[in-house]
């Protein structure tokens, strides 16, 4: 999803029913949903090389996914229940 968000940032949010977004609202997914996810990629290849890094890499991503996962279900609490691509990365969030 990191690299068609940093090159498609319309198509990723169409996913979610948002079918046009403003310059900020491209920017935006460009950050969050490209930069942030190819760079975390990296960070994981990266204890490949340098194993060492690999407990606190993977705390992190860990912790990081989580808190996605907590803010999708803080959302269907508040909001009411998401679409089925909500939950699928809620699920991919947990499993990871």
């Amino acid at each position: 999803m990191g690299v068609v968000a940093l090159l498609r940032p319309d198509q990723v949010m169409a996913l979610f029913g948002t079918t046009q977004l403003t310059r900020d609202g491209r920017n935006e997914v460009r950050a969050v949903y490209g930069g942030f996810g190819v760079f975390v990629a990296f960070l994981l290849l990266s204890t490949l090389f340098f194993p060492v890094l690999r407990p606190g890499v993977l705390v992190t991503v860990g912790v990081a996914l989580l808190g996605m996962a907590a803010g999708r279900m803080i959302s269907a609490l508040v909001d009411g229940s998401p679409g089925f691509h909500p939950w699928l990365f809620c699920a991919v969030e947990l499993v990871l």
